[in-house]
C-alpha cells in the first residue's frame, strides 16, 4: 500500500504541508522573534529616557528646594548673625519638607557651620572635604548634580547615612574582577547654593539624597513608566541605579526575594557604558532572568563616569508571546496536514477511480475480453488515457478480426491444399505409368525410317503434348509430395543472392532488371536450403514473367516485427516487381492449384502454391500486394526463435 498512487499522493500533500509549515515556523518565528524583539528594544529606550528625566528631575528638586530656602528672610538673617540654633531649625524644616537625607552650610571651604545630622554644631569648622560645596564655594555659582561621597563625609553627616552607604559585594559570576569586598563610599543627588550680601558671600546652602540603598528614586520609575505591570507574579519592568558597576538601587530581585543590593553589572555592560560612555541596548541576563535591558552612563558634577541608570523589561512576557503566535502556527500547520491527508484521499480517489477502472478493464483484455467497460469519461489526461485505452481495443479488436480472417484464410487454404493435394498424388501416380508408356512408344516410333513425314509429325505432336502432362504431372507430385524438412544453418543473404545469379542470364535476354538489396546483421536460420530455393526460384520467375522489357525486379531483406505475434522478430524477404499487377478479384485465389493467370499453355498454376506450401513447412507467412499497373510484392516472413524486444 505504501507504493500505490494513492499514498504517493498523499505523502506529496503531505510533505508539501509539512515542508511549507516547517519553513513558515522556521522563517516566521525567526522574523517574529526579531520583530518583538526590536519593539521591546524601542520599548526599553524610551522607557530608559523616562528614566533619566526622573532621575534628573529630582536632582532639580533638590536643587529648588534649596534655592527657596536661601531666598527667606529668616534665613538669610540668621546666616548673618551666624545663629546656628536657627539656621539647624529652618535647615531640618527644609529637609522633611524635601526628603533630603543631609543637609548643611559651610562659610569656607570644608568649614562647616552647621547641619541637620545628630552633631549639628561641630565644634571644629574644619570637617572633611565636602566636594559638592567646595565646588560651588570655588565657582561662586549654584551647582547640582551626582556626587560621590566619602564615607568619612558621610559619617561627619550622620553615622547612619555612613552605614547605609557600605555595601558588601556579592558574587556575580559575569563581572570584571574587584579586589575590595565592600565598597564604604556613597552616591547621591546634590546640590550648593552660594548665599551672597551683595558682593560678599555669607555661606553655602548645601543638601542631598544619599543614593545607597534607597528605593525612592526606582520605585517611582517602575511605577510610573510600567505602571505597577505584573506578569505572572512578577513585575515587567525593573530600574536600578549603579555605582561605577555595584547595584546601590534596584527593585530587581534575587532568588530568595530581596533586593539585589551588591550585585554587579556584567564586564561587557561595564566596558561599554562606564569604559566608552555608550548607550547599551541588548537583551542580557540580570541577577537571575533574561531582561530587554538598556543601560547609560551617569556624570558626577565634575564631569566624569561614577555610574549607570538602567531599566529592563522582563523578556519572558515577549517569549510567551512568540511561543503563544508559534504554536497558532504550529496548530496551523497540523490542521494543513490534516486537511493534506483529507484532500489526498479524496483527490487520489476521483484521480484513481478510472485508473483501477483501466486496470480492471486492462486484467478483462488479458483474460480473453475485447469489449470491457472502462466507466465514463474524464474531462482531464485520465480521458485521454481512457479514449486512448478505447482506441487500443478496437484496434486489438480488429487485429483480432484480421487474425482470425488469416487464420481461417490459411486453414482454409491449407486444407484445401491437403485435399487437393491427396487428389493429386493418386492422380499422379495413375497418370504416370501410362504416360510414360505413351511417350516411351512414341519416341519407338519416331525413330522409324519407313513412316511418312505427316505421321512423323502427328507422333512429334503426341510427344510434345505427352511432355507438357508429364511436366504437370511433375508438379503435381512436386506439390502433393511432403517430405521431411532436411533444416542446415542457413544465410539468408547469401541463399538470395545465388538464387538471383541463377535468374540473371534470362533477365538479361528479357531486358529487364534485377537487383538485391540486402539487410545487415541478418541472424542465421535452419531452413532446407533446397526446397526454400526453389520457393524463391519460383517467385522471381513469376515477378520476371510479369515485368516488361525496361522494368525492374527488386529483391530486399531485412527484419522487422510480426503482424500476428507483438514482440515477435522476424526475417522478411520482399520480391518486387514493376509488371502490370494482379486484379483484386484473383488476388485470394493466387496460391491455388492450377490458377494461373499466364495464357494456356504457359503455366501449370502450381508454382506458387508450391512456393505457399514450402514456406509454410518452415512456419512461415506468404503473402502478396498489388495494384493494377504499378507491379505487386509477394513478401516473405520468417520468425526468428528466441528474438523478442
Amino acid at each position: 500500500m505504501f507504493y500505490s498512487t494513492r499514498s504517493k499522493l498523499i505523502a506529496s500533500f503531505l510533505g508539501v504541508s509539512f515542508l511549507v509549515g516547517a519553513v513558515s515556523l522556521l522563517i516566521g518565528g525567526q522574523l517574529l522573534y526579531k520583530a518583538v524583539l526590536s519593539e521591546a528594544t524601542k520599548r526599553v529606550r524610551l522607557d530608559l529616557n523616562a528614566a533619566r528625566e526622573i532621575y534628573l528631575a529630582r536632582i532639580n528638586s533638590v536643587k529648588v528646594s534649596l534655592n527657596i530656602t536661601t531666598l527667606g528672610f529668616g534665613f538669610r538673617s540668621a546666616l548673618r548673625k551666624y545663629d546656628d540654633l536657627e539656621l539647624v531649625t529652618r535647615l531640618r524644616r527644609m529637609a522633611q519638607h524635601a526628603e533630603l537625607d543631609f543637609a548643611g552650610i559651610v562659610t569656607g571651604e570644608d568649614e562647616t557651620l552647621c547641619r541637620i545630622g545628630p552633631n549639628p554644631v561641630p565644634n571644629e569648622r574644619h570637617q572633611t572635604a565636602n566636594p559638592i560645596a567646595n565646588l560651588a564655594f570655588e565657582q561662586g555659582i549654584p551647582i547640582s548634580g551626582t556626587v560621590v561621597l566619602s564615607n568619612e563625609f558621610l559619617s561627619a553627616e550622620s553615622p547612619e547615612l555612613a552605614n547605609q552607604a557600605k555595601i558588601q559585594l556579592l558574587p556575580s559570576p559575569k563581572a570584571a574582577p574587584r579586589a575590595e569586598k565592600e565598597e564604604p563610599s556613597g552616591m547621591a543627588l546634590a546640590a550648593a547654593i552660594p548665599v551672597f550680601e551683595g558682593d560678599d558671600l555669607l555661606g553655602i546652602l548645601y543638601g542631598g539624597i544619599l543614593l545607597n540603598r534607597s528605593q525612592k528614586i526606582v520605585d517611582k520609575v517602575r511605577d510610573a513608566v510600567f505602571q505597577q505591570e505584573v506578569y505572572k507574579g512578577r513585575s515587567i519592568g525593573t530600574a536600578t541605579i549603579f555605582f561605577n558597576d555595584l547595584r546601590i538601587s534596584t527593585n530587581v530581585s534575587t532568588l530568595d526575594g530581596k533586593r539585589a543590593i551588591g550585585t554587579r553589572v556584567s564586564k561587557e555592560v561595564k566596558d561599554h557604558v562606564l569604559e566608552k560612555g555608550v548607550t547599551w541596548t541588548e537583551r542580557a541576563f540580570v541577577v537571575n532572568d533574561w531582561y530587554i535591558t538598556a543601560y547609560e552612563p551617569i556624570e558626577d558634577i565634575f564631569g566624569k563616569r561614577v555610574g549607570m541608570l538602567y531599566v529592563g523589561i522582563l523578556e519572558a512576557q515577549y517569549i510567551d508571546i512568540v511561543k503563544k503566535v508559534l504554536t497558532v502556527f504550529v496548530l496551523i500547520t497540523v490542521a494543513g496536514m490534516a486537511l493534506a491527508i483529507g484532500l489526498g484521499y479524496i483527490l487520489a480517489d476521483k484521480i484513481m477511480s478510472p485508473v483501477h477502472r483501466l486496470i480492471k478493464a486492462s486484467q478483462q483484455v488479458s483474460e480473453g475480453n475485447l469489449s470491457p467497460e472502462v466507466g465514463p469519461l474524464s474531462k482531464d489526461e485520465i480521458g485521454v488515457l481512457q479514449n486512448t485505452f478505447k482506441d487500443m481495443i478496437v484496434s486489438l479488436q480488429e487485429r483480432d478480426r484480421r487474425s482470425r480472417a488469416e487464420s481461417e484464410d490459411r486453414l482454409l487454404q491449407s486444407e484445401k491444399q491437403a485435399s487437393i493435394g491427396r487428389l493429386a498424388a493418386g492422380v499422379a501416380h495413375e497418370i504416370n505409368n501410362p504416360l510414360t508408356g505413351v511417350l516411351t512408344f512414341t519416341h519407338m516410333l519416331l525413330r522409324r525410317k519407313d513412316i511418312g513425314d505427316d505421321i512423323r509429325s502427328d507422333l512429334q505432336t503426341i510427344a510434345k503434348a505427352t511432355e507438357r502432362v508429364r511436366r504437370i504431372v511433375k508438379g503435381l507430385l512436386d506439390f502433393s509430395r511432403q517430405t521431411k524438412l532436411d533444416r542446415e544453418p542457413t544465410e539468408i543473404n547469401r541463399l538470395v543472392r545465388s538464387t538471383i545469379s541463377l535468374m540473371e542470364n534470362q533477365a538479361l535476354l528479357k531486358g529487364v532488371g534485377i537487383e538485391f538489396n540486402p539487410g545487415k546483421n541478418l541472424p542465421m536460420l535452419t531452413l532446407d536450403r533446397s526446397q526454400f530455393q526453389s520457393a524463391l526460384l519460383n517467385l522471381i520467375i513469376n515477378a520476371l514473367d510479369a515485368t516488361e522489357t525496361g522494368g525492374n525486379v527488386i529483391v530486399s531483406t531485412g527484419i522487422t516485427l510480426s503482424a500476428s505475434d507483438a514482440g515477435q522478430k522476424v526475417v522478411e524477404i520482399a520480391i518486387a516487381d514493376t509488371g502490370c499487377g494482379i486484379p483484386p478479384e484473383d488476388l485470394d485465389k493466387l496460391f491455388d492449384p492450377f490458377f494461373s493467370t499466364k495464357g494456356i499453355g504457359q503455366g501449370t498454376g502450381l508454382g506458387l502454391a508450391v512456393s505457399f506450401g514450402i514456406v509454410q513447412r518452415h512456419g512461415g507467412t506468404i503473402w502478396v500486394q498489388s495494384e493494377v499497373g504499378s507491379g505487386s510484392t509477394f513478401t516473405i516472413r520468417l520468425p526468428l526463435e528466441g528474438q523478442r524486444e
